[in-house]
């Protein structure tokens, strides 16, 4: 299994766009892809396809996230965009 531990870029947080941009694109893979909240004292597994999922795991800008995942591919593509200011524009 393939992880990753990444920073949230998100001005604010891993909120409703990011959480949806980042939904629809691990909604592209067909392989299983999970977010856990780094230091959260009850880390649960997010289902990273689902956006309501992603804005319950309560993650701010600055906080880690580590993305879990048997496909190496997907692990990167939702890494960077979680590391990325989803927000901006």
């Amino acid at each position: 299994m393939a992880s990753k531990t990444v920073t949230v870029g998100s001005a604010v947080g891993l909120h409703a766009r990011p959480a949806s941009i980042i939904a629809d694109a691990a909604g592209e893979y067909d392989d299983d892809i999970f977010l856990t909240l780094v230091g959260d004292e009850d880390p649960e597994e997010t289902d990273a396809a689902s956006s309501l999922m992603i804005m319950a795991l309560g993650a701010e800008q600055g906080d880690q996230v580590t993305v879990t995942s048997d496909n190496a591919e997907a692990v990167e593509k939702i890494a960077g965009l979680i590391e990325q200011d989803l927000d901006a524009g």
